[in-house]
């Protein structure tokens, strides 16, 4: 039985109605507890559905909109212009009530500001964050905001807490997840006003907020919930992606340099493989648009096929453990808390 709907972007990203049109089909092959809607130029989802030797059936729908928002498309003309483009319509579906998440690979700029002026921010958040996981030595380790947000006020970092940790509560059952401010050094005089401050309100929160954390705690650190601004998170995650590449371009230099790194890397193919599959940026595809009156998920613009069906799986799971209406509850707790005090 049908559980949830997800709209998709098809036209979106690099790769647009190819890439998407296939990873739909391929989760829906995995999972039968969804349907899902490909949104874009009817002629052309059909085509490559055509393709792929597969029909719309029950599960599986076309949702035609005339117009596609281009990836270096201002976001406040993609909003006045594109009323009818497929990433509009993607989010104007979940505002209707007939899907219940939505996903685009397309620009990131306008894919935030039409999810903020169709759905609108629940009450109490001021300003949605963008959040992804980062793989870490312990799991993943959830990181907001990643660019949403340049500048934030103390009050904005702890609304990003909230979030995150009621996120990794949702998706991962950590009850209590271990929340901790980004800065440039654990010690208590470190830090930018901004960042000071913050760190008093987080400590009086309630939340379970372990203090400062450095970069390289993402990763190797005891903590779920990595909070910060929006520049520093986006610096931090481009970095992430640029040392993946480098460790793996490194990798394939050496094993490639003569006959015996050759031999050597042959008997090491599935220690490499399993490094490679453990650290693979496709894996962790898929950043959630939080704050939202509804679950909206940014694929990367690069995405292929298996990467983009991680994106559906967020979606998915977070529409099905209600994520929106869980952050509300939690952020009418606190707002209940300052107005007692």
């Amino acid at each position: 039985m049908t559980n949830l709907t997800v709209s998709l972007d098809a036209m979106g990203g690099d790769f647009g109605v190819e890439v998407v049109a296939k990873a739909a089909v391929d989760y829906l092959e995995e999972h039968q507890d969804i349907s899902l809607i490909l949104v874009g130029n009817q002629q052309e989802i059909t085509a490559e559905l055509n393709r792929l030797n597969t029909k719309p059936y029950e599960r599986l729908k076309i949702h035609h909109a005339s117009q596609k928002v281009d990836m270096d498309e201002p976001p406040s003309q993609a909003l006045r212009n594109k009323k009818d483009s497929s990433m509009r319509v993607a989010i104007d579906l979940v505002k209707a009530g007939v899907a219940d998440a939505a996903i685009s690979a397309g620009n990131t700029g306008a894919l935030m500001a039409t999810a903020r002026y169709v759905l609108k921010t629940l009450p109490g958040i001021d300003r949605p964050a963008i959040t992804s996981t980062m793989p870490s030595m312990h799991g993943k380790t959830y990181m907001l905001d990643l660019g949403a947000n340049v500048g934030c006020s103390s009050q904005h970092l702890l609304q990003f807490a909230v979030m995150g940790s009621v996120l990794a509560n949702a998706i991962d059952e950590i009850k209590f997840p271990k929340v901790g401010l980004l800065n440039v050094g654990e010690e208590e005089i470190k830090g930018n006003e901004q960042v000071k401050e913050a760190h008093e309100v987080l400590r009086q929160s309630g939340l379970n907020y372990i203090g400062y954390v450095e970069g390289d705690d993402i990763f190797c650190g005891e903590v779920e919930v990595v909070v910060c601004d929006g520049f520093v998170g986006n610096v931090s995650l481009k970095t992430s992606e640029g040392v993946a590449k480098i460790v793996a371009h490194y990798a394939r230099e050496e094993f490639s340099r003569n006959i015996l790194t050759k031999l050597c890397g042959l008997f090491a193919l599935p220690v490499l493989k399993a490094f490679k599959k453990r650290i693979d940026p496709r894996r962790y595809n898929g950043a959630s648009l939080l704050g939202l009156r509804g679950v909206v998920v940014k694929s990367h613009g690069g995405a292929d096929a298996y990467s983009f069906q991680h994106a559906i799986e967020i979606a998915h799971v977070e529409a099905s453990q209600q994520v929106p209406k869980k952050i509300e509850s939690r952020i009418e707790e606190f707002l209940t808390q300052d107005n007692a005090a």
